[in-house]
């Protein structure tokens, strides 16, 4: 019975230091978890992606105006209490509108902005082809006219017999010559 005793009292120090060890590691996680300072350049990687309130398409991490300076501490301010970059940007839209951010979202009219380009570049590209190919029928249409205009000189300077091509070059030369 004594053992029981014993080893009853072995686990319940056992026990108790376990229940120590729990309240010691909750008293220091506190500590642990406390604000890691926010260095410049993740400051800068969320900034880069708005714009400036005071001057137009200048982005805020470069611009040197005291509006910039104290969005910039706003932002690192977000980000060390735990903030990713996308929330960041997300409260800067809400607060401002969708003017600060440097690519606005893809949707609402904002998606018309997206389409509008890459239509555009399609649209050329069927105008651009249909005036390429008009242009090479009109061409084709100069040149048999060019060739009919050749034939009925060349039939119409001799005894009403068609020249060959060799004779024709050969006439043509010599009468360049003639001049």
């Amino acid at each position: 019975m004594r053992m029981i005793v014993l080893n009853f009292l072995r686990l319940k120090h056992l026990g108790t230091a376990a229940l120590f060890l729990l309240g010691l590691l909750l008293l220091v996680t506190p500590a642990l978890a406390q604000d890691v300072p926010v260095t410049d350049d993740e400051v800068n990687a969320v900034a880069k992606d708005l714009f400036c309130p005071v001057c137009e398409s200048t982005p805020l991490d470069v611009c040197p105006t005291q509006a910039c300076a104290d969005w910039r501490e706003l932002i690192r301010e977000k980000l060390s209490e735990g903030s990713t970059p996308q929330e960041v940007q997300a409260y800067f839209a809400r607060q401002y509108g969708d003017g600060v951010l440097a690519n606005p979202p893809k949707s609402g009219f904002n998606l018309i902005l997206w389409l509008l380009p890459v239509v555009a570049v399609v649209l050329g590209g069927v105008f651009f082809t249909r005036f390429m190919r008009s242009l090479r029928a009109s061409a084709a249409g100069v040149d048999e006219a060019i060739e009919e205009d050749v034939a009925e000189t060349a039939v119409s300077t001799t005894s009403k017999q068609p020249l060959s091509p060799d004779d024709f070059k050969a006439r043509l030369e010599e009468e360049l010559r003639n001049r």
